[in-house]
C-alpha cells in the first residue's frame, strides 16, 4: 500500500472508531508528503543538517517503502525553529531540552483540555428538573 494512502487509512480508522478526534486540518499538517529536496529549499538547510537533526531525535519524518524520507508540515515547522534557536546561540543539547519541555507543556494542556471537557460533558448530563429549578420547567 503506498506510504500517503496507508497513513491516511490509519488516520481515519482512529477517528471513525471514536479514538481521538482528529481535525482536517491537524491531519493535512501530519501529513508527511515533502520529500528531503523540497524540504532543503523551503528551510535553507543542507541535506546533512537535516538529517543530523533526525540522528538527535529532533524530527521524526516518514519513510516510503524505498526508505526515502517524507516530511510533513510539523517537521517543517519544527526545522525552521531549529534553525532560529541555532541563530540566536543555542546548541544542539539545549534544543533537545528546548523540545522536551515543550512536549511535556503540550501534554499538560491536553490533559487538561479532556479533563475540562469531561466535567462540562457531566454537567451536560445533569437533567432539568434537578434541584429548585425544576418548578420552572414544566
Amino acid at each position: 500500500m503506498n506510504l500517503f494512502f496507508k497513513f491516511f487509512y490509519d488516520k481515519l480508522q482512529v477517528c471513525s472508531t471514536g479514538g481521538a478526534s482528529m481535525s482536517k486540518d491537524k491531519l493535512r499538517r501530519e501529513m508527511p508528503v515533502f520529500p528531503i529536496s523540497s524540504v532543503m529549499k523551503l528551510t535553507e538547510l543542507t541535506a546533512r543538517q537535516i538529517r543530523y537533526y533526525e540522528t538527535q531525535s529532533l524530527i521524526k519524518p516518514a519513510r516510503t517503502e524505498g526508505n526515502k524520507r517524507l516530511f510533513s508540515m510539523n517537521d517543517l515547522d519544527t526545522l525552521l525553529e531549529i534553525k532560529v534557536l541555532l541563530e540566536k546561540g543555542f546548541n544542539i543539547k539545549r534544543i533537545q531540552q528546548f523540545f522536551e519541555e515543550k512536549n511535556i507543556s503540550k501534554q499538560k494542556d491536553q490533559d487538561g483540555h479532556r479533563y475540562i471537557e469531561s466535567i462540562i460533558e457531566e454537567r451536560l448530563e445533569v437533567p432539568l428538573n434537578r434541584g429548585d429549578l425544576s418548578r420552572f420547567y414544566r
